[in-house]
């Protein structure tokens, strides 16, 4: 066993026929290398910025369904991937990982891998998130996988993007100072959840996705 007691991945994308996107699929390729027998919980619904690919029967396919079928395929045993479909951004892939898996399993040693290009901000959120009370005695890894597949006008349009986002989350995280302070904020505030949606997600709010 690894000194984790858990492998978490936040996801980066889906394509049709639920394909991987290549930065995405490397940061699953890291995890397999990494693994030793502990569990592996892939995140992600889908994003705000598109909407899901359908499977043959209409069905969205899910960035974590996505993931784990990949990590399947790889040869990960099934009954060691979990998966959380509900966030959509960020600071949900933290916050429901925490609330849906990690606190429930007592799963206190986490090692969290992204690309590099979503390493600065992943590891603030994540950091954020997992230290709040009730404090559960977290202690977080991060390892970082090639931003793979992308052009140089990709890499560099994700980057002020990520940078934009993480100045965001730096104005907001002082004013949310524990578990029900967020959980109330993303599904009163965040557009993406909140049931008032008389104020559309529009495209500047869609740049600013935590």
């Amino acid at each position: 066993m690894s000194g984790w007691d858990a492998i978490i991945i936040p996801g980066g994308g889906v394509r049709e026929g639920g394909v991987l996107p290549p930065w995405s699929a490397k940061r699953f390729d890291r995890a397999m290398e990494l693994h030793a027998g502990e569990p592996i919980l892939c995140l992600s619904g889908g994003t705000v910025h598109r909407p899901p690919p359908l499977d043959a029967a209409g069905r969205p396919i899910f960035e974590a369904v996505a993931g784990a079928r990949y990590l399947v395929s790889r040869g990960a045993p099934p009954e060691l991937i979990y998966t959380e479909i509900a966030s959509y951004d960020t600071i949900a892939n933290a916050l429901f990982a925490r609330l849906m898996h990690t606190d429930p399993r007592a799963w206190k040693r986490l090692l969290v891998i992204t690309s590099e290009f979503h390493m600065e901000r992943t590891s603030e959120i994540f950091r954020w998130i997992f230290s709040l009370p009730p404090d559960s005695g977290y202690r977080l890894t991060f390892e970082s996988a090639p931003d793979a597949g992308m052009t140089a006008a990709d890499l560099n349009f994700r980057r002020a993007r990520e940078k934009a986002s993480l100045a965001a989350v730096r104005v907001l995280a002082p004013r949310l100072r524990d578990i029900a302070a967020v959980h109330e904020w993303l599904f009163t505030k965040h557009k993406a959840y909140a049931a008032d949606q008389s104020t559309p997600l529009g495209d500047a709010q869609l740049q600013r996705v935590y």
